[in-house]
């Protein structure tokens, strides 16, 4: 239980205390304007036209509110500079900006049922309104519901004058969806919720991996998704009584006198006006955040790339070496790509491989789908054996970055577990040389005393193009000193046939491992991290032990759980994942 807790306040609390936060304000939302409705003597009138349904549209408020939020976890530079605003916080509030794509698909869930919530709501209410001009008096109606209806065909025939104002926005009998696109609140409602379903659907995993290009068009829809935010309520359809209207005509007294009879029972004729409108009082901030946002990146775009050297690795695995004047990263921080060759408007996230301290900047990609497919063949790397192209015959590439992840908090941890899932070992390259440069100075301390890497894969050929630089590193450690400085563990999960295993077993006594060329020799199946984290657990007693990983999400669970699990007793696994 201590350990259970320990964990909870380590890697859980800070985050559920903004999830907490956050969802207690849109609770408090909720409940506010939903009792403002339902109980305000302004809209006395316009519940008697539209009943509940009025009060559970109105909380409009909580889709402003993350309509708001949902921007900012996307603005990176902004959570950039926080991140380097935030470096004398503790490393567990720090944290939380990890979570910056999660709080954005939490606000953008939100989004979505209050839309479904407000959308529906207001389709009674537009029934409602048109339904008004059929009532009927019917003989069995009793005397309160005759009364309810002579108000009904009351309220809807004030306005009909050129001196007075209307309650109900729509002015004569029509079909119910006919009225829905007389209503400016009607139409651009629906083009709203018509852009979020296809920008929510297509930011389902397997489109978003699958199709990347369809995720990446169709989520830009938010730029038609706030546009008609912010008109859908200008025409101000929801209307309520003046407060002037209010000190000479009380609704609660009037309604239970015959309307026909108001003049002659002190019951002026009410006046009604609409609310104005505040959706874009709540995101024209974030709005104004996100184009600066937008403007940083076009600057980026024309500030010159040198492509210096592309390597070709096994696996379908490209390396590009890059140069640009002004241009620094820390450790295992990304960057966004773009070609103009492929596409004029689609940017690709990819993890610096590189180390801080290296004249250039390198990613290494995954040659995976139609976008990869078409650099690397615009690079001249593409596996129809064409020879690479030389620097100055390379495409334009633009590069806008770099962007700050977990991975920079690698060095004030005394002990790191790194652990890689195929191609997520990315982030680890920039790290581990970071390390061995770091080592070469010896008037520099470091925090950082003891690095375990584990790399996962899933087939032996991934290991041919990362294997080259553990075996460079194996030597220029060996020949400081300091081999004990960085563990590193291999896992082939699957992957090799009957003939491989021989192999393996024939060379079992060998000093080097006969798949990586390795001196630390590969396991295989899966690691053993319970007793793996134990382990480190006791030899590194009252220590905060840095946990970072990058890649699918089952290992991710898998490890959050061991940290939480073996946090206590002095020894705390902070757990950190990437996310871009």
């Amino acid at each position: 239980m201590n350990a259970r807790l320990n964990g909870f306040l380590v890697n859980e609390f800070p985050k559920y205390i903004v999830f907490l936060l956050w969802l207690g304000l849109n609770g408090f939302l909720f409940g506010y304007y939903y009792n403002f409705y339902n109980t305000k003597k302004t809209f006395f009138y316009t519940r008697v036209l539209l009943g509940p349904a009025l009060a559970l549209a109105r909380p409009a408020a909580c889709l402003n509110l993350n309509c708001l939020l949902v921007l900012l976890p996307v603005c990176r530079n902004l959570l950039s500079l926080f991140r380097k605003a935030c470096m004398c916080c503790p490393r567990r509030i720090r944290r939380v900006l990890d979570k910056n794509i999660k709080f954005h698909r939490m606000c953008a869930y939100m989004i979505v049922l209050m839309t479904l919530i407000h959308y529906f709501a207001h389709c009674f209410n537009v029934d409602f309104f048109t339904s008004a001009y059929q009532s009927k008096i019917l003989a069995t109606d009793t005397p309160a519901i005759i009364q309810q209806k002579k108000l009904i065909a009351k309220l809807i025939q004030i306005g009909n004058n050129g001196n007075e104002t209307y309650l109900n926005p729509i002015r004569k009998s029509v079909f119910s969806v006919g009225a829905v696109f007389l209503l400016t609140g009607g139409w651009t409602g629906v083009i709203i919720t018509l852009s979020l379903f296809f920008m929510v659907t297509s930011s389902l995993e397997f489109i978003r991996r699958s199709y990347f290009e369809v995720f990446w068009f169709t989520h830009h829809l938010f730029i038609v998704f706030y546009g008609f935010l912010v008109v859908h309520g200008i025409s101000m359809q929801v209307r309520g009584q003046t407060p002037q209207s209010l000190t000479v005509h009380d609704p609660i007294r009037c309604s239970t006198i015959d309307p026909a009879t108001w003049s002659q029972n002190n019951c002026p004729t009410p006046v009604f006006a609409g609310s104005p409108p505040m959706t874009w009082k709540w995101v024209i901030a974030p709005m104004v955040l996100y184009v600066i946002e937008r403007i940083i990146r076009l600057v980026r775009f024309n500030q010159q790339v040198e492509v210096l050297k592309v390597i070709k690795h096994p696996s379908r695995v490209l390396e590009i070496q890059m140069r640009k004047n002004g241009f620094f990263a820390e450790v295992g921080q990304y960057v966004f790509i773009m070609c103009p060759q492929l596409s004029q408007l689609e940017w690709h996230p990819f993890t610096l491989t590189s180390a801080p301290e290296e004249d250039y900047f390198s990613i290494h990609v995954r040659i995976v789908g139609d976008w990869t497919t078409g650099l690397s063949k615009v690079l001249g790397a593409d596996e129809a054996g064409n020879e690479v192209q030389p620097s100055w015959k390379m495409p334009r590439l633009a590069i806008d970055g770099p962007f700050g992840t977990a991975s920079e908090d690698v060095f004030n941890y005394p002990v790191a577990i790194c652990v890689g899932s195929g191609i997520g070992v990315t982030p680890f390259a920039s790290l581990l040389k970071s390390v061995w440069y770091k080592n070469l100075n010896p008037e520099h301390e470091m925090v950082l005393k003891k690095v375990y890497f584990f790399w996962i894969c899933p087939e032996t050929h991934a290991f041919e193009w990362f294997g080259d630089l553990l075996k460079y590193l194996e030597r220029q450690l060996t020949e400081i000193g300091r081999q004990d400085l960085i563990e590193y563990h291999i896992y082939l999960t699957r992957g090799w046939d009957h003939k491989q295993a021989k192999a393996i077993y024939a060379h079992e006594e060998d000093t080097h491992d006969v798949i990586t060329g390795l001196e630390q020799k590969t396991n295989y199946g899966r690691p053993n991290w319970d007793e793996i984290f134990s382990k480190t657990a006791r030899d590194y007693p009252n220590t905060h032990i840095g946990v970072f990983f990058c890649g699918v999400a089952a290992l991710s669970a898998k490890l959050h759980k061991m940290s939480n699990k073996h946090s206590g007793g002095g020894v705390y696994f902070h757990y950190n994942k990437e996310n871009f």
